[in-house]
């Protein structure tokens, strides 16, 4: 599971958790609009409604390869019977649902994939669950800009650490007085260093692999991947001037890449933007 957000819907407080990279609402929470006090009765008294029922396990059949189809169509027959009882637990351990979740500790209570959570909102009040919709879309929009900020960020990063990458080549690799076209072809031999190091390959090679996709390999970079090249650009810049040969460079840098990737997987910082 991933990291949980809140936001304020009508005074109310929802939390808002990361589940195999889907957003699940808080049910406890959107029942506590409703009742402060007897959440679990909220949630239950929805859960026993036929309409419920055939909702939840319509989303399981869409969704969830592994539902027990047997299981839905049992409390499927007995929804709507006064002496019918149905918990998040019991759905979940006899139909192997991933719709619902139950999840303990500091931010423990019953979740609910989005689909689901705005027709629970639905049912305790339509106004409600306007709201939700609407405040749910404003966070979405901050997050993606804050995302969309970032990628551009590094890729700024990337593109000026570039042109102290290019300054290194023309003094020390590019002899005098030769053709533009030559000059043009260690240019990009360079490039290709840096790909190979960090993508393990060139940009020709990509682009035959990926001849349907438009751009060119750096710009369906990852964020990860826009750090390490920005850092590698620099640090081949130092290995020019030092006279460290081509191929010694590539394989610095190669081993250079997969330590500093390996760093910001684990880094917790980064984690949290995604």
């Amino acid at each position: 599971m991933g990291s949980n957000k809140t936001f304020i819907v009508k005074g109310t407080e929802i939390t808002l958790l990361k589940n195999n990279q889907e957003d699940y609402f808080s049910l406890t929470d959107l029942a506590r609009h409703k009742d402060s006090e007897r959440t679990d009765y909220i949630i239950q008294n929805w859960l026993r409604n036929r309409n419920t029922v055939e909702l939840l396990g319509f989303w399981e059949q869409l969704n969830n390869p592994n539902f027990n189809p047997i299981e839905f169509e049992g409390f499927r027959n007995q929804a709507g019977l006064n002496s019918f009882v149905l918990t998040a637990k019991q759905w979940i351990e006899k139909t192997r649902a991933i719709g619902i979740i139950s999840k303990a500790g500091r931010y423990g209570g019953t979740y609910a994939h989005r689909d689901i959570a705005f027709e629970f909102a639905s049912w305790i009040s339509i106004e409600f669950k306007l709201y939700l919709i609407k405040e749910f879309q404003r966070l979405k929009e901050d997050e993606n800009n804050r995302l969309q900020l970032e990628w551009n960020l590094q890729r700024t990063l990337a593109k000026v650490n570039y042109h102290i990458h290019t300054d290194a080549i023309k003094e020390k690799l590019i002899p005098a007085e030769i053709s533009h076209k030559y000059a043009n072809l260690t240019y990009a031999s360079e490039a290709d260093l840096l790909n190979v190091a960090l993508f393990g390959t060139t940009a020709k090679e990509w682009r035959d692999a990926n001849h349907l996709l438009e751009g060119n390999i750096r710009d369906h970079a990852s964020i990860e991947q826009l750090v390490i090249l920005s850092n590698l650009e620099s640090i081949n810049a130092v290995l020019i001037h030092q006279g460290v040969t081509q191929k010694d460079r590539l394989l610095q840098l190669n081993q250079i890449a997969i330590t500093q990737m390996k760093s910001l997987i684990e880094a917790k910082g980064l984690k949290k933007l995604k």
